[in-house]
């Protein structure tokens, strides 16, 4: 990437709106808020069982917003120790400590500073969590 440049990454799924998965300005990477939406809009921690009754797993949802957010670094050469600043926000929460938890599984007291806050709602109803990230990867 050049000094400042937006990509939309491949693999992933297409931003809701006209906006970049990340942008770099010099040695900062952005990250765009981030879901568990998959590729094929699906949604990590969402399902449905036989009776139509609809299963939300936070644990999930983080785990799968955090690997993307993984992969959308990687695409421009940086990695999740990279990340300076994080903020999150929840549906609720009461889903803190499963957020907490999985987010303690790839981030310990050296990771990036971190807000955490409750919204009214995301962008899909099944969606529990969104993140986005701010990263600094010096360019070579």
């Amino acid at each position: 990437m050049s000094a400042i440049e937006s990509k939309v990454v491949d693999g992933k799924a297409m931003p809701r709106g006209k906006y970049p998965h990340i942008k770099r300005a010099g040695d900062f990477l952005f990250v765009s808020g981030t879901s568990a939406r998959r590729a094929d809009n699906t949604i990590a921690g969402a399902g449905v069982d036989t009776l139509g009754t609809t299963h939300l797993d936070i644990r999930e949802q983080t785990r799968a917003v955090i690997q993307n957010i993984r992969d959308i670094l990687q695409s421009a050469g940086a990695q999740l120790q990279d990340i300076v600043e994080l903020s999150a926000y929840l549906v609720n929460m009461n889903d803190f400590a499963g957020y907490n938890e999985v987010y303690g599984e790839f981030f310990g007291y050296d990771g990036p500073a971190r807000t955490t806050v409750a919204v009214h709602q995301l962008p899909h109803p099944h969606l529990l969590i969104e993140i986005k990230a701010m990263a600094y990867k010096p360019q070579k």
